[in-house]
């Protein structure tokens, strides 16, 4: 049975609303759709501030960058131990190393000044490259006449690129062929990465 003050809006908008009324309340009802949909069917949109200041307590992190980065990398820690077992420690450790930058927070520049890819000494546009001519080779999707010429100047390009992957990038590579993840997911993560 509808409440009370559901068959009073109700009788509102179908009686009494004008032109005005009716564009208010369908603005009204986009926004607490878009607030359920991101928010559930919480009564009030949560107050960003607030939900910082109890996330921070929970986490002990107090404002302190490096105590927040302590407590990501232990998470990140957790989850590769539950989902990858079978890593050993060195592994996890570069993977979150390349994950979470370290205490300077500034990428590693080569010689040039250009920005260093984490876990690797190739640049990072370089590396950038080298994945999407990976990919597109693994998908059957790269030119034969480019095919050729990577293999002209370097042998079999393809094991000579994966081997210079670090493993965080062999992994997003594998799960991306694999279909594990989109597209989407893929280059959202590889930037992250990076």
């Amino acid at each position: 049975m509808p409440s009370q003050e559901l068959v009073k809006t109700l009788d509102y908008i179908l009686n009494r609303c004008n032109e005005a009324d009716i564009e208010a309340v369908a603005a009204a009802v986009v926004r607490r759709r878009r607030d359920i949909a991101m928010y559930g069917s919480m009564p009030v949109a949560p107050d960003p501030h607030r939900m910082a200041e109890e996330l921070t307590s929970q986490l002990n992190i107090g404002g302190n960058i490096e105590n927040l980065k302590t407590s990501i990398r232990d998470y990140a820690i957790r989850i590769i131990r539950q989902q990858a077992p079978e890593l050993t420690d060195a592994q996890i450790n570069e993977l979150t190393r390349s994950w979470i930058p370290d205490k300077s927070g500034r990428k590693k520049t080569g010689k040039t000044g250009r920005s260093m890819a984490a876990g690797t000494d190739l640049p990072q546009d370089l590396l950038l490259s080298m994945i999407d001519q990976f990919v597109s080779f693994s998908m059957g999707r790269m030119e034969e006449e480019d095919d050729r010429a990577l293999r002209r100047e370097m042998g079999t390009w393809p094991a000579r690129y994966w081997d210079a992957f670090p493993q965080v990038i062999r992994l997003l590579i594998t799960d991306f062929l694999k279909g594990e993840i989109e597209e989407d997911e893929f280059n959202s993560k590889l930037n992250l990465a990076l």
